[in-house]
């Protein structure tokens, strides 16, 4: 297991001082946001078309000797205005081949969510089976739309030798480990999770309980945390649509690893990953609106490197 972080937080810097920066905080891994909902400010999907600048990121990352778990194009693929959807998917399938080119073995996406027919013109997320034409929509988006494009892009994938991870998030079709495991059966076996335990907590599902349940089908790991405000759940419940900004009111707010939960708690994950054959990376992402991008990285990482035991090659378990 290592400690990775996910770049858009350092998206004002250039990428030689973002691995510069890195390095001094012990970490030599990255994933890199290629657009769509995330920055590519460090890795540009017209890399495919120009070698030289192809040649002169690999020697970037070569010189901070710095590798990469993922490639993220966090989009609505499915999304009912026909002109974003093509523009996400071709975004999604741009991220595959360029990672292919850089032997990047994931990329990091988001389910999508459809509107509720054909003419829709906005995302409708479906969150209750009565009354009962809210369960003919989801009936409608799972096969018209869900099926045929993920069975589709599973394939143009596994073709290109790149495996996809589903990021679970609420107002998606895939929001936990229950529609993941659905998206996967259909998909196939190529399509797995990018486990953020920060979206499970807020709905009130417990991380290490879904690592069981999503076992091999986690194949890269998101390292945030939520805080819960148990006075706030009780006016609003856990799906609050204030915004992010607003700590004080809100039922919950995303907040830096060990801010939420403890040492003793993460530890506890790592161990159950491990269990359960993840021994990859941890990738920080800082969304912790009451730290700073910088304060919230470097208390993630001295954090998380403080519990994290780095194997070195070839060493025995017992040295």
């Amino acid at each position: 297991m290592r400690v990775g972080v996910f770049t858009p937080l350092l998206s004002k810097l250039p990428l030689d001082a973002v691995l510069k920066k890195l390095a001094e905080l012990h970490i030599e891994t990255v994933e890199l946001g290629t657009g769509n909902y995330v920055a590519d400010a460090h890795c540009k999907l017209s890399m495919l078309e120009s070698s030289s600048a192809l040649s002169e990121f690999r020697k970037i990352m070569a010189d901070y000797g710095a590798s990469i778990s993922a490639l993220s194009c966090h989009g609505n693929p499915l999304h009912p205005d026909q002109a974003r959807a093509r523009r996400d998917r071709e975004v999604s399938r741009q991220t595959i081949l360029l990672a292919e080119k850089l032997g990047v073995p994931i990329v990091i996406d988001f389910s999508g969510c459809p509107g509720d027919s054909p003419n829709s013109t906005a995302p409708n997320w479906v969150t209750c089976p009565w009354p009962p034409e809210y369960r003919e929509v989801l009936d409608w988006q799972w096969s018209k739309v869900v099926e045929p494009y993920w069975i589709e892009h599973a394939r143009f994938a596994a073709d290109h030798g790149v495996k996809i991870a589903i990021e679970m998030h609420p107002g998606f079709v895939v929001y936990n480990p229950e529609t993941m495991l659905r998206l996967r059966s259909i998909a196939g076996n190529n399509v797995g999770c990018n486990f953020e335990p920060s979206h499970l907590f807020w709905q009130s599902i417990d991380p290490i309980g879904a690592v069981r349940l999503l076992s091999d089908s986690i194949f890269h790991v998101h390292a945030k945390d939520t805080q819960l405000y148990p006075v706030n759940i009780q006016r609003t419940g856990v799906l609050d649509t204030k915004s992010y900004a607003d700590e004080r009111n809100r039922a919950w707010i995303f907040r830096t690893c060990g801010y939420g939960h403890g040492a003793e708690w993460w530890t506890e994950l790592i161990s159950t990953l491990r269990m359960f054959g993840y021994d990859y990376v941890l990738s920080i992402e800082h969304e912790d609106s009451l730290l700073s991008p910088s304060e919230g990285l470097t208390k993630a990482a001295n954090f998380l490197n403080s519990i994290v035991i780095r194997e070195q090659p070839g060493a025995a378990w017992w040295t």
